[in-house]
């Protein structure tokens, strides 16, 4: 008798404890982000070198690798509240290179806004000296949840993988503990937040460095509205008569604008 009443004891703390960790998990469903991005230059050049170029390409990577960092880092923030985000980059005092320009694949060229609850996008972007406001559906990404997880920024996060654009690598790691199916750039489309994401060939990633949990007043989730008005099918068309001429190294810019 005594026995079966440690048992029972024993199962109903067990319970009680559960219950109290469940109702002190930490959910988010409103606060701001700050992302890191980071842009190997250094793979990115090497991509770059060929049997045309290597005269002079090389001699500059090799100059480069004196005077410049492996990694360009730069900053960015994700307000989200109500199923609304809004992904801003901060403004890189550092001098753009003289090699690299504008060239999309290492400097952030985005402002998107995302409406989660009717799955419609507005991004800003930059292209060369002409500014576009693109509106038009958020991007369907074929996500594949894994089993791997790991901590970013003090939460639990698991492993998706996708292809995008048919040919483009992503990994990303998104917590269940916000409650928001967003992320960084245009990529959302998971059952939690992106605080990871990398596609390895195009040598870059961006995570999160601190998540603040407060509330977001509704003039900060404003959509940008300076642009050129167009959707993905007209930037796409634009783009492709832009680049026309430009050989292999347009395939590299088409991608990076794109994205």
């Amino acid at each position: 008798m005594k026995q079966s009443t440690i048992i029972i004891l024993t199962c109903l703390l067990f319970g009680f404890s559960t219950s109290l960790l469940a109702q002190n998990a930490r959910f988010t469903t409103e606060g701001e982000i700050q992302f890191e991005r980071s842009t190997n230059m250094y793979a990115i050049i090497q991509k770059r070198i060929n049997k045309d170029n290597e005269g002079y390409l090389s001699q500059f990577f090799e100059q480069f690798k004196k005077t410049s960092p492996q990694f360009k880092l730069t900053k960015s923030t994700l307000s989200f509240s109500n199923q609304i985000t809004l992904f801003k980059p901060i403004a890189d005092d550092t001098p753009p290179s003289q090699f690299f320009g504008e060239d999309p694949s290492v400097t952030q060229i985005n402002t998107t806004y995302t409406d989660l609850n009717t799955n419609q996008q507005i991004t800003q972007k930059k292209v060369f000296e002409e500014t576009f406001l693109i509106k038009d559906s958020a991007r369907v990404i074929n996500w594949k949840i894994t089993d791997e997880t790991r901590e970013i920024a003090g939460f639990n996060c698991r492993r998706a993988n996708a292809l995008v654009m048919d040919s483009i690598y992503v990994v990303a790691f998104y917590t269940d503990q916000i409650p928001v199916s967003g992320g960084p750039e245009s990529f959302s489309g998971l059952p939690g937040m992106i605080l990871g994401l990398a596609m390895p060939h195009e040598n870059v990633t961006w995570f999160a460095k601190s998540v603040s949990d407060r509330p977001v007043s509704a003039n900060k989730l404003f959509p940008p509205t300076k642009g050129k008005a167009t959707d993905k099918k007209g930037l796409t068309l634009t783009l492709t008569n832009a680049l026309k001429g430009w050989g292999e190294y347009a395939k590299g810019m088409y991608k990076s604008f794109l994205l």
